[in-house]
């Protein structure tokens, strides 16, 4: 596949032009290019970002960036992600003005079966049970489309990209508190101490996990990270490092079926952004089997509602992004799967006349009740399909803008916490098959994101690149979180081009994930007033926890790059000045 341009085509862009002047958008500073050698890097661990920041002092790019910081996160945040999962990556090139997809999503194994998740009675598995399994465990693809990003984009030679992990692997690295506290979640939750080399490494002799501050050596990860330094992908699909990961999965209990076979044929691969304008610019983020359509409609159907937006203190604003949130989210719960199996009316469901009619059932006075999917590709493949719900939630999120101009927007992730909860050859297996529909049919029908060999699950990922129309880059974010994520990054994205808070502020805001009738909501986070206001036109709220967002923000403003990190979790952003 080609790489596509934030610049959309002649035809498309009159219309998207002609759409854009009939809803009067407020008056906004239009970004101008970053300047030659400044370069900032937001992730979810201050080593993370060093390593990155290390990566660009050296001539890297972005992309040489990213890897480096996410070889890092793979060490020092195991709960969210790693070398044993995959991912999404955008790359905004400052000489082309395009912008390229990354695809490492996982694959099932050629073994898989539409009801592996189901028990002897016909019914979905525990899902704790699924997930600490070798069934859950997909071909890890994020090596490789890492490795395919650099054979375009990168400066550096691989093997420099994996110094500052095989530093930290070595000379050890500090349990943060977030890694500690995952540890001492509910024992049917983590169990990492039935895995033998889990237990090992993150336990002490009694069993008990490491408390924070406690120092760390992973040999077994810096092996690896050498092998692969060496090699390439081509060390996990063959050898002693794939044969470690083929013999976890296939391990009782709940053994998997994942083979050689799989790691050596399944493959990353370059994907076409998907791009829709809102106000003054171009979003891009994710194609499928990522829904980040989902983001795309979200902000096209606030755009509709609230042309002249009035800021976060606004009922109607927080109103509009709720009603918009209800309706993607039936649509892609509905709808999406991976394009490749299954028909998605994936452009279908943030197309200007779509979201049109959508905009029409939004009614600012009063809450939905019932939330129903619409018909973007006609009665037929409505009717088709049976509606499932997916999680994923073991996730990081970084951002980066390099000296050179360009940035990576790279979502990646092993699924839920600790993945499969199974190590293999110093590093954790992803359980990113919970990912799909547990059940094959719903009333009868089939669930399009059922399981099938060879298919990549459904995910949220979403990682966004906007740019303004001249295809000038404006901003980069993204953020874990599993469904959730899809209104983190829409909400966050609102908050920064719509209502122009810094970008620090807007990712603090409190998150509201309105998926479902009952709405997830950070009440502590929101303007005073808000949610009292909301409940009075029959929004209902469930307070949520916080800590699911891993909002990882970078804006071009007049002024030089802008970044913010998550104060929710234990990220940075770390700033390299001009020369």
């Amino acid at each position: 596949m080609t790489p596509t341009s934030s610049r959309l085509l002649p035809l498309a862009t009159a219309a998207l032009l002609a759409l854009s002047a009939c809803i009067t958008a407020p008056v906004q500073q239009v970004a101008r290019p970053v300047e030659r050698g400044e370069a900032m890097a937001a992730a979810a661990d201050p080593r993370a970002v060093d390593a990155a920041l290390e990566m660009m002092r050296r001539g890297g790019s972005a992309v040489d960036a990213a890897i480096a910081a996410e070889l890092v996160l793979g060490l020092v945040e195991p709960q969210s992600s790693g070398i044993g999962g995959g991912g999404f990556l955008l790359f905004y090139d400052a000489v082309t003005e395009s912008i390229t997809g990354f695809d490492g999503r996982e694959r099932a194994p050629a073994g898989a079966t539409p009801d592996m998740f189901l028990s002897s009675d016909g019914e979905p598995m525990d899902f704790y049970d699924a997930q600490a399994s070798g069934r859950s465990i997909g071909t890890p693809l994020l090596v490789p489309m890492l490795k395919l990003a650099h054979e375009h984009h990168g400066r550096l030679p691989w093997t420099v990209l994996f110094e500052p992990a095989i530093r930290l692997a070595e000379d050890g690295w500090e349990i943060s508190p977030m890694v500690a506290a995952a540890l001492r979640s509910d024992e049917h939750e983590v169990r990492l101490r039935d895995d033998p080399a889990a237990r090992a490494y993150f336990y002490d002799a009694d069993g008990d996990p490491w408390p924070a501050g406690h120092v760390l050596r992973n040999p077994g990860y810096a092996a690896t990270l050498r092998a692969l330094a060496a090699q390439g992908p081509r060390a996990m699909s063959e050898g002693e490092i794939a044969q470690s990961i083929v013999a976890a999965a296939q391990r009782g209990p709940r053994a998997g079926t994942l083979a050689l076979e799989d790691l050596q044929s399944a493959r990353a691969q370059r994907f076409d952004p998907l791009c829709a304008p809102h106000r003054l610019y171009i979003v891009c983020t994710a194609a499928p089997p990522s829904s980040a359509n989902a983001t795309l409609a979200i902000l096209g159907l606030y755009e509709r509602t609230r042309p002249q937006p009035g800021g976060p203190d606004s009922v109607d604003d927080w109103a509009a992004f709720l009603w918009a949130s209800r309706l993607a989210y039936a649509d892609r719960d509905h709808y999406m799967a991976d394009s490749e199996f299954v028909p998605t009316p994936t452009r279908e469901l943030f197309a200007p006349s779509y979201l049109d009619e959508r905009a029409r059932q939004i009614d600012l006075r009063t809450a939905p009740d019932i939330i129903t999917p619409g018909m973007p590709a006609g009665r037929a493949l409505f009717e088709r399909w049976g509606s499932a719900y997916s999680e994923d939630v073991g996730t990081t999120h970084l951002s980066i803008v390099d000296p050179f101009g360009n940035a990576v927007s790279l979502t990646a992730t092993i699924e839920s916490a600790f993945g499969a909860q199974r190590m293999a050859s110093g590093f954790l297996l992803n359980n990113q098959l919970t990912d799909f529909s547990f059940r094959p049919t719903i009333n009868g029908r089939p669930v399009a994101n059922a399981v099938a060999p060879r298919k990549r699950p459904r995910s949220s990922m979403s990682p966004t690149i906007v740019t303004d129309r001249d295809g000038e880059l404006v901003l980069v974010i993204g953020s874990p979180g599993g469904s959730d994520i899809i209104g983190y990054v829409a909400r966050a994205t609102i908050g920064i081009l719509d209502w122009n808070l810094p970008v620090q502020d807007a990712l603090a805001l409190g998150n509201a994930t309105a998926r479902f009738s009952v709405v997830n909501a950070e009440h502590a986070r929101w303007p005073d007033g808000v949610a009292a206001a909301l409940e009075q036109r029959g929004w209902r709220f469930e307070p949520t926890p916080e800590g699911n967002s891993g909002l990882h923000a970078i804006r071009v403003t007049p002024q030089g790059l802008e970044g913010g990190a998550d104060p929710r979790g234990e990220g940075a952003v770390g700033r390299l000045p001009a020369q």
